[in-house]
């Protein structure tokens, strides 16, 4: 139960940051935080573009921290 209490903590903290950093950057138009992705075959030439991922990566630190925060809270708690 403890180790499903962490994942839930650690995934919904990703999932938390980087759509509310992703809405950000849509709603301001803020192209470091927005996700633009682009596909184009043209008859086999072939051509994929990914925009930024630095709303995913700053969502994994963010979610790791919350994860330590959560187990140090937890550890107090009991004693």
């Amino acid at each position: 139960m403890k180790l499903l209490k962490r994942l839930g903590v650690s995934f919904g903290s990703l999932i938390l940051i980087t759509g509310l950093l992703f809405a950000i950057g849509h709603l301001f138009s803020i192209p470091i935080l927005m996700l633009n992705y682009e596909y184009t075959n043209d008859e086999s030439g072939f051509f994929i573009s990914v925009g930024s991922l630095l709303p995913i990566v700053t969502g994994l630190v963010v979610s790791y921290f919350a994860e330590k925060f959560y187990v140090y809270k937890h550890q107090q708690k009991l004693g």
